[in-house]
């Protein structure tokens, strides 16, 4: 048979077809077309786009491409390392893995065995006794365990009774500062009734310092201020009176009704 190169070469010729026509056919480059024509297989990517490109090649010249194929796989291929590989039996194998010594290898002796029996016997036993001492031992446990759990009840309940905010018995501390946007009338008071601002009025622009109390009462004659509690700044909805909240930490701010509001006069 000729030489693959030549008979993509002769076949092209006869069809008098440029190796541009076959490039637009089959999209492949023109210089792979002509690396295979002249057989220059290094310059193509791989053995993989060989066969592949050479197939395309063979199949658009309307040639055997299957034959090409594999005349291409037989000369430039080297088979793979199983093909090579000497044909073994199974008595062959197992002939190979007898110890020079003729004998294949043996298994467990008989006195090794009853070793191991002997040992799992006495475990058994061990645990077959654990398992009748902790039954005797049950009689003693529900007033232990009564104990405990009163123990324990005792435990949840001087748990419930401790205070949830702050230390001890006394609650957690909030803090408080205004920022007025317009002028407006504030009454501020503290724990134990102490006035922090006593009824005057608020300069636009003004800040007051950050106040520290368990318990705040306020009164607002508008709503032109913005309160900044525990940092959160929190406005003052529109009123045509008075408005008036008590501000804690457990509860945060609460509305006043108007018989409730705080008065510093």
């Amino acid at each position: 048979m000729a030489e693959i190169g030549e008979t993509l070469r002769q076949a092209r010729m006869r069809a008098r077809i440029d190796v541009s026509e076959i490039e637009a056919k089959t999209k492949i480059r023109a210089k792979y077309l002509r690396a295979l024509e002249n057989e220059e297989w290094g310059l193509l990517p791989g053995p993989t786009f060989v066969k592949s490109f050479l197939r395309t090649y063979a199949q658009a010249l309307g040639l055997d491409a299957k034959a090409l194929v594999e005349e291409y796989r037989l000369s430039n291929e080297t088979p793979n390392e199983t093909t090579l590989e000497p044909i073994v039996s199974s008595s062959q194998r197992a002939r190979a893995r007898t110890p020079a010594g003729g004998r294949p290898p043996r298994g467990p002796s008989r006195a090794y065995a009853a070793l191991i029996g002997g040992v799992v016997l006495v475990i058994g036993l061990l645990i077959v006794g654990l398992l009748s001492g902790g039954g005797s031992s049950k009689s003693g446990a529900p007033r232990t365990s009564s104990s405990a759990s009163s123990g324990h009840k005792g435990a949840r309940t001087h748990h419930r009774s401790a205070p949830t905010t702050g230390t001890g018995a006394q609650p957690a501390f909030v803090t408080l500062s205004l920022r007025p946007s317009a002028r407006v009338y504030v009454c501020l008071l503290g724990d134990n009734g102490r006035k922090l601002i006593p009824g005057v009025e608020l300069q636009p622009g003004a800040s007051t310092p950050t106040y520290h109390a368990r318990r705040f009462t306020i009164t607002l004659g508008n709503s032109s201020v913005r309160m900044f509690v525990d940092g959160t700044a929190r406005t003052v909805p529109p009123s045509s009176q008075a408005i008036g909240y008590s501000i804690t930490k457990a509860f945060g701010r609460r509305t006043l009704h108007a018989g409730q509001l705080p008065t510093c006069a």
